[in-house]
């Protein structure tokens, strides 16, 4: 099923034709073809250079050095259309030392990783052929449900170390497997990840992380050897035990950790990355006491320095940093009947309002992932409701009796952090016992400092 953008594609297509070069459409496009869904993303190669398509479409613009021009094609929907490329050396496992212009279809094709992605379907004359061109039968292989390289798997590995990981992203999101010959060399390859910018990895990562079978793409990266050099320290996760007596966990913290993802409720990536790691830090402080209890104290702090570790190697942006450390900082917060007011005001403010739902999502991931049949207890569902009530009715430092001129007059102060420290120092007396909120008992409070 070609969707209701194939005219407007079939017109650049159609141009490109009657400027007298070759083209086809590559990549998901076909793959979406030969299922029968509607297509997506639209990939186009041609025998015209980048600078023969750009005159052809003067509105395109080509700001990289693989012959790949993207040509506008509505709001926020794009056409890339790439130049044939031929086979050439890659001397760091990142990308083509230099880039050589192919001279037919079926020699692009060689270049290609997998056998699902070397599939292509001419344009001519003004509509699409009706044969693909299939020289390593990919057609096959996608119904067959296979990921298998081009050619030799090593050789494919070697000239971009990244397939390795867009291996296991295929198999994960397409539901496909990966066959043995393929699986071996990402064996044999996999520290040559480590090539690889953090950017290009977290790419993939994420894509794998939001897929509906995220548990088993990371699962897959770990049997493959990827997850040890990807994220080393959920790897090691894995060796270490949570059974114990007193506790409810049934898994090893790492098989745990993805557990609690593949129970996660929400769509947002780094809500889900942060679910991925939120006991990471478990495996920097476990002991055993006497009594054979297994303990894990303040994992949660090692775990979020670990988080940011984790969000500068992958070049996080600032805010995914901080919300990927503030959710495994803080996922380690108490539910009972009986918090007060301010400790409910102190959740707020250590993980931000905007952080609510996401740290509820990451408890659910957690109660599932740990071997608990109801994804809320009915201390957490009462939790939810009083932080409802607190927000309704919110107190905060500018609701205090008194403001930062009474303080500098009373303790002859002028400008400066002091005065905001004793503040929240007020706000926090007062907090749970409104009335003491009064200008009378501040006062004298304020002369105490």
């Amino acid at each position: 099923m070609i969707n209701r953008k194939v005219k407007e594609i079939s017109e650049i297509l159609k141009k490109i034709n009657e400027a007298g070069f070759e083209v086809a459409v590559v990549g998901g496009a076909v793959r979406d073809i030969i299922a029968g869904n509607q297509v997506s993303d639209w990939d186009v190669t041609t025998n015209a250079r980048p600078e023969e398509v750009q005159k052809i479409f003067p509105k395109s613009f080509y700001n990289n050095s693989f012959g790949t021009v993207t040509i506008p094609l509505g709001p926020a929907q794009n056409i890339e259309v790439t130049t044939y490329r031929t086979e050439s050396s890659y001397t760091d496992k990142r990308h083509p030392s230099h880039v050589e212009w192919g001279s037919s279809l079926e020699e692009d094709l060689t270049r290609r990783d997998f056998t699902i992605n070397a599939i292509s379907l001419p344009f001519n004359k003004g509509e699409f052929d009706t044969k693909f061109i299939d020289p390593y039968r990919g057609e096959e292989d996608f119904k067959k449900k296979i990921i298998k390289a081009v050619g030799n798997a090593n050789a494919r590995f070697n000239e971009d170390a990244l397939r390795m990981m867009r291996a296991i992203r295929f198999a994960t999101t397409l539901g496909f497997e990966i066959e043995p010959k393929t699986v071996a060399a990402i064996k044999k390859n996999a520290k040559s990840i480590n090539k690889i910018s953090g950017e290009r990895i977290r790419d993939e990562l994420f894509k794998i992380i939001d897929s509906e079978d995220a548990a088993s793409g990371i699962l897959l990266l770990r049997e493959v050897g990827l997850l040890k050099e990807i994220l080393p320290e959920l790897d090691g996760c894995f060796d270490v035990s949570q059974i114990s007596p007193k506790r409810h966990h049934i898994f090893d913290v790492g098989t745990h950790n993805v557990m609690s993802l593949a129970n996660c409720p929400s769509r947002d990536t780094i809500v889900r990355f942060a679910t991925l790691l939120h006991d990471v830090g478990k495996a920097k402080v476990a002991n055993v006491t006497e009594e054979g209890i297994r303990t894990f104290y303040n994992h949660e702090v090692v775990g979020g320095r670990i988080a940011l570790k984790i969000a500068d190697r992958l070049h996080l942006s600032k805010d995914q940093k901080e919300q990927l450390f503030l959710l495994v900082r803080w996922h380690q917060f108490t539910v009972s009947e009986n918090q007060t007011d301010k400790a409910l005001r102190r959740f707020i403010k250590n993980i931000g309002i905007g952080n609510i739902e996401n740290m509820m999502d990451l408890r659910v991931g957690d109660r599932l992932g740990g071997g608990l049949q109801q994804p809320e207890s009915w201390r957490l569902k009462l939790f939810r409701q009083r932080l409802k009530e607190v927000l309704k009715k919110p107190f905060t430092v500018r609701d205090l009796a008194v403001g930062g001129s009474d303080v500098m007059k009373v303790l002859g102060i002028g400008p400066g952090p002091k005065v905001g420290e004793i503040l929240n120092k007020l706000f926090d007396e007062v907090a749970d016992e409104k009335g003491k909120n009064t200008r009378e008992y501040l006062l004298k409070r304020i002369k105490t400092f």
